[in-house]
């Protein structure tokens, strides 16, 4: 290997400091993000506020990927924070379909309903 190749990479923590987002954000990794932010809530410990899942300090990489992929879904990080309340690692989201570039359409009911306005979204017509 030349030097110029190893004075070019990345150290290796810089290559694991994120966890990368998918192309385009499917329903699949939607559910994926909520078990994500759930299962690796924060908790209160003797050095700090700590991931539940790993201990590592929150948030880790897990919960931090799965709110950057319910963002890009369109869900308020008011509404992500209620989800990590209700602790329910299977809860649905309404998710709207993809769009071009890994943008996803917005999931949500009007500005500041939180996720009683994603709730809205999902229930069936009366």
């Amino acid at each position: 290997m030349s030097s110029r190749a190893l004075r070019t990479a990345q150290p290796f923590g810089e290559v694991l400091r994120e966890i990368p987002l998918p192309p385009y954000v499917t329903g699949e990794d939607v559910q994926f993000a909520v078990r994500a932010v759930v299962v690796h809530a924060p908790q209160r410990w003797s050095g700090g506020t700590v991931c539940r899942n790993d201990a590592n300090p929150f948030p880790c990489r897990l919960h931090r990927w799965g709110r950057r992929v319910l963002a890009l879904r369109g869900v308020s990080p008011a509404a992500v924070d209620e989800l990590v309340e209700r602790g329910d690692p299977t809860a649905q989201v309404p998710v709207a379909p993809a769009l071009p570039g890994g943008q996803g359409r917005a999931a949500r009911g009007r500005p500041g309903q939180g996720w009683a306005g994603l709730e809205a979204l999902s229930a069936p017509p009366q």
